[in-house]
């Protein structure tokens, strides 16, 4: 199995443990005289054998992410943190961005008028960047992931 598809197979997991846990959830009570949809110890025993696949899965993803070379100098583990702190850093931005380009009308003269304090332009700029550099990064690490064998 390529590591790519572990990861889709780790979503399509997670997905499953979350609707197993809707579904307990409506079944753990019910009026009284009535009977659950669904006999929650057997949604139970789903979830606990669901929730040890994923633990192997997830187990066997971060082994294969830390064993794999991304380039010379990082593993795959490396790339993914540093898409992760780009794609943190450029989300802060563009909040920040948001936050001051939003338009604060006044309707009179005595109510109180609000700047803004930073470059909006060098800011949309370095964020237009960090975009870049975090879609250049992703595509490398899904390329990767469609190339390498999931370690056992």
């Amino acid at each position: 199995m390529k590591l790519a598809e572990a990861l889709i197979l780790r979503a399509d997991y997670q997905k499953r443990v979350e609707q197993l846990k809707n579904r307990l959830v409506q079944n753990a009570r019910v009026q009284e005289g009535d009977q659950p949809t669904e006999e929650p110890k057997v949604l139970m025993e789903e979830l606990t054998s669901l929730l040890g696949k994923v633990k192997q899965l997830i187990q066997k993803i971060n082994r294969t992410n830390i064993e794999t070379s991304f380039d010379n100098n990082e593993t795959l583990a490396d790339a993914l943190i540093n898409r992760d702190i780009i794609g943190q850093e450029r989300k802060f931005y563009s909040n920040m961005l948001e936050e001051a380009t939003m338009r604060h009308d006044r309707y009179s003269r005595s109510e109180i008028k609000y700047v803004t304090t930073i470059n909006v332009k060098e800011t949309q700029k370095y964020v237009d960047e960090l975009s870049q550099k975090y879609r250049l990064l992703d595509v490398k690490i899904q390329e990767l992931n469609w190339r390498t064998d999931l370690m056992e």
